[in-house]
């Protein structure tokens, strides 16, 4: 009997051990929304919005010169590059957690068609070198 307690004892003790989970390293990024999915070329802009979590809280740059945003349109093979002020003062590791919104400015059609869509997705990098999760936007439509 002392056997059966001792066993069941010791079942119920390595049961409730959990491994702590450790903060991811990266930044993380969850999609939040977009102004509009159907623009008129070099009339509107689109605006999205986005969530982040830091752990370390090492978002952005003091130097204007260093880009951390990346906004990759489908359309295009390259992304382009935005800087993002340091969002925690340098040298401290500090949780944060918020939105942040990019303006597209300028969205034009690529060739002579009615319209086209395309889909933006947004990526940013902390000051350690890290990159966070991809969001992907809603399909555009962008019109003449």
């Amino acid at each position: 009997m002392k056997k059966i307690i001792f066993l069941l004892s010791c079942i119920l003790v390595f049961s409730s051990c959990k491994k702590e989970e450790e903060n991811p390293v990266a930044p993380v990024l969850e999609f939040k929304e977009i102004s509009s999915t159907s623009v008129v070329q070099f009339d509107n802009s689109i605006v999205v919005t986005f969530g982040y979590e830091d752990y370390q809280g090492d978002l952005g740059h003091q130097d204007p010169d260093i880009v951390s945003l990346r906004v990759k349109d489908a359309r295009l093979s390259d992304a382009d590059m935005y800087h993002i002020p340091p969002m925690t003062p340098e040298q401290q590791e500090l949780h944060i957690k918020g939105t942040f919104s990019v303006n597209l400015n300028h969205v034009f059609l690529l060739g002579n068609g009615a319209s086209e869509t395309t889909k933006f997705t947004i990526q940013i990098q902390d000051r350690a070198g890290n990159w966070s999760n991809e969001v992907v936007t809603p399909i555009v439509t962008i019109e003449p």
